[in-house]
This record gives C-alpha cells, structure tokens and sequence, in this order.
C-alpha cells in the first residue's frame, strides 16, 4: 500500500510540475523574440501538455487523484522566465536551461523509483525523460548559437 502511495504520490508531483512547465513555456514564448525559439518552445509545450495526459490515467489507476494545475513551484519557474527577459533571448532560455535540469532530475528519479512497476507506465516515463533530455539540448544548442552569432 505504502508503495502504491508513494508511486501515486511521484507522479502527481510530475504532473504538477509539468503543469509549472507549460505555464513557464508560455511565459517564454510570449516574451521571446527569436522566432526559431519561439516555434521550438511552443512543440516542448505541447510535450509537458502530452505528458500530463499520458501519466494523468496511470495516477487514476492506483487510485489517486491527478493534479489539475501545477504547485508553487510555478512561481520559480515562471518567475526565472520573467526574470530572465530583462535579459533578453538569452536570459529567458537560460532560465528554461534551469527548468529543464529540475524536469530532468525528476524525471531520472521517477525511472528509477518506478522500474518494475508496470512497463506502460516505465515506458511512459522514459519516453517523458527522453523528451526533457531533448528539450535540454536543444536549449543548450541554441544558447550557443545565440552566443556564437552576437
């Protein structure tokens, strides 16, 4: 039982965070100036929106209730992206570089917590984390690209 609580309880927080990410997306999307980022960030938005939708149902089958809005958290994450414009282009994607590492961490764990667990919801999972590593990257990419060219 005690599993299945704490299981219940790592994918909630996945959720929520998700939740935080979208909302930190949006605030990105609406502050940069960059189209190419601007079109990049808009499809990993609609990642952390499909994972929402993948884990939502495995939360629902152990019982619990999925979170439908994300956690304080939002206020870090959104408050890094409004931060960062003052610093232009660069500073909102470094600000979603830092989003991204807490979303890669998590998303490590959340593997390793639930390995053996059921292969749907570790395939979930992995296919999450692959998708946060891409996310990462490419913001990294584009950060040296940025750098490159000014």
């Amino acid at each position: 039982m005690a599993k299945i609580e704490n299981m219940t309880s790592l994918l909630s927080n996945l959720v929520a965070l998700d939740y935080d990410a979208i909302e930190a997306y949006e605030a990105a999307i609406n502050r940069l100036k960059d189209e190419i980022s601007r079109r990049e960030l808009s499809t990993f938005k609609a990642d952390h929106e499909r994972h929402v939708r993948d884990l939502t149902p495995h939360i629902q089958q152990m019982g619990g209730k999925a979170p439908t809005q994300g956690d304080f958290k939002r206020f870090l994450t959104q408050g890094k992206v409004v931060l960062g414009s003052i610093a232009g282009d660069t500073g909102i994607l470094k600000a979603m570089k830092s989003n991204e590492d807490t979303t890669n961490q998590k998303y490590e764990e959340a593997v390793r917590e639930c390995a053996g667990s059921g292969e749907s919801l570790v395939q979930v999972l992995r296919r999450n984390l692959d998708d946060e590593r891409r996310h990462r990257s490419w913001i990294e990419s584009r950060l040296a690209a940025l750098k490159a060219a000014a």
